[in-house]
């Protein structure tokens, strides 16, 4: 039988940073600002899940579907992630042992923001601690069909054979594979639906859905949705023994 558990803290977490510009309109506020407190607001996450000893955390930044965006707001998107990666506080994650990640297609992003998600990888590398993964310019889908596509080459080549390739051989080839699949799943901004994100590794994934848009997504609110977590028993497809 399938061991049923009754889960505490979660050790990933995963996030679809939604109402950013919801907020920001509620707020009669541009949208940039909306980025701005968002951004704001995912430093304070990251301490969150610091200060309760959370090993990773995977935050869905930009995918593939917002350069559907209008033109301005992308732009101010890509200068925000700019700023970001130049503050200060990356070097403060560094010194608390952080080490962040970048996942997705980022080669349609400019050379200098390239450059600056390359620097930020290596100066973290070595850290052993938390792990922030950063889904920019991602996309399930993407991620899947990415794999597919390594695993076809290798099956070509000689390296591997067609026989050899199974669940776990297309998770080895995922964007996560050097991670383990998220416990939680948390979207704010009230809709219901994972929009794309990490197709492949939510199979047994919780779900935990707010009306909260980002911006005012806060340590309080991060608690209810670990102790929403908290009540969850993770069967992974068994059933309770006492049912």
């Amino acid at each position: 039988m399938t061991p049923v558990s009754k889960p505490e803290l979660p050790q990933h977490i995963a996030i679809v940073m939604d109402g950013n510009n919801r907020w920001a309109k509620s707020h009669d506020l541009p949208a940039k600002s909306g980025h701005r407190h968002g951004a704001d607001v995912a430093r304070e996450v990251v301490n969150s899940c610091l200060t309760r000893d959370i090993k990773y955390l995977t935050l869905f930044a930009f995918s593939r579907e917002n350069w559907l965006r209008p033109r301005k707001e992308v732009q101010g998107l890509m200068a925000l992630f700019l700023t970001v990666l130049k503050r200060k506080e990356i070097n403060q994650l560094h010194k608390r042992n952080v080490r962040l990640q970048f996942i997705g297609n980022r080669s349609s992003f400019s050379q200098k923001l390239q450059k600056n998600m390359r620097d930020v990888e290596e100066l973290t590398r070595g850290n052993t601690g938390m792990t922030v993964i950063v889904a920019a310019d991602y996309g399930g889908r993407w991620d899947i069909a990415n794999a597919m596509t390594n695993i076809v080459d290798k099956v070509t080549s000689g390296e591997l054979s067609a026989d050899s390739i199974d669940a776990d051989l297309v998770r080895q080839h995922t964007s996560t594979s050097d991670y383990p699949d998220p416990d939680l799943c948390i979207r704010t901004g009230g809709e219901h639906r994972i929009s794309n994100f990490l197709l492949w590794q939510l199979a047994y994934t919780e779900l935990y859905f707010t009306d909260c848009y980002w911006p005012d997504f806060d340590d309080a609110q991060f608690q209810l949705a670990l102790d929403d977590f908290a009540k969850r028993q993770r069967r992974y497809g068994g059933h309770d023994e006492q049912e």
